[in-house]
């Protein structure tokens, strides 16, 4: 797809903030005819950096809640701020996935960009950790990197250049992960379909001198990348 809206955040200031392949671009095939409507107040979560927060706040319209457990909430307001963005439109917060820190049905809906495999990897992580804090029929969008077709049984040489078999263990197929959405009790399963954004993306992020780039070169440059996708998930929380 053409990634219209990134194509301004596309300078190098910004791209050195990026903590893997290209989130904006990943973002944007994501949120193309969401269901989310603008000002909608929203969770960016595993934010990082915050800017996937800041695409959402700009582009979308949406109030934005920046939540990731390791990034420093001061540094992201500061960044925030110098995107012109306010407190009314963006907020910081230091979150842990597994004990949010926000009130029951606070949020209108979820957006989660390259990060809900570290921690959604769990039947029972929507029900008791994740939808309670969703207002009944709101939206959880999820964008995570995953396999074409799981062979952690018999992982391909080429992708154990730059990962370990626990590091892969991170990436699943579409069909693992309809299973694992599928067992929520309290959530439509919408979508969960292989994105177009791979190789365009994973391009943007190889390009960085980030040491973690750097390592995963000799994977992609090997051919892993054949192996590789990224997976579009999107549920609705029911209504009782």
């Amino acid at each position: 797809m053409e990634y219209l809206l990134s194509k301004a955040y596309q300078t190098p200031a910004l791209l050195a903030k990026i903590m893997g392949p290209n989130p904006l671009k990943l973002e944007e095939e994501l949120m193309k005819d969401s269901l989310i409507e603008q000002g909608s107040v929203v969770c960016d979560l595993g934010s990082g950096q915050g800017l996937t927060s800041v695409f959402l706040a700009k582009e979308y319209g949406l109030m934005v809640y920046a939540a990731d457990l390791w990034s420093d909430p001061e540094e992201n307001r500061r960044f925030f701020e110098t995107m012109g963005l306010t407190d009314k439109q963006i907020i910081p917060v230091k979150a842990d996935a597994e004990n949010l820190p926000f009130e029951k049905n606070f949020f209108d809906a979820v957006v989660s960009t390259d990060s809900y495999n570290y921690f959604g990897r769990n039947e029972r992580y929507l029900d008791e950790k994740l939808l309670p804090f969703v207002k009944e029929g709101g939206y959880i969008y999820i964008a995570v990197p995953g396999m074409k077709k799981d062979c952690h049984d018999d992982l391909p040489p080429e992708l154990l250049l730059s990962w370990t078999p626990e590091q892969m263990d991170y990436m699943h197929d579409v069909d693992y992960w309809t299973r694992m959405v599928s067992a929520a009790e309290n959530a439509y399963v919408i979508e969960v379909s292989e994105m177009e954004s791979n190789e365009e993306v994973w391009a943007d992020w190889l390009k960085q001198e980030n040491p973690y780039a750097v390592n995963d070169r000799k994977s992609m440059e090997a051919g892993g990348g054949c192996y590789l996708n990224f997976i579009k998930i999107v549920l609705q929380k029911k209504s009782r």
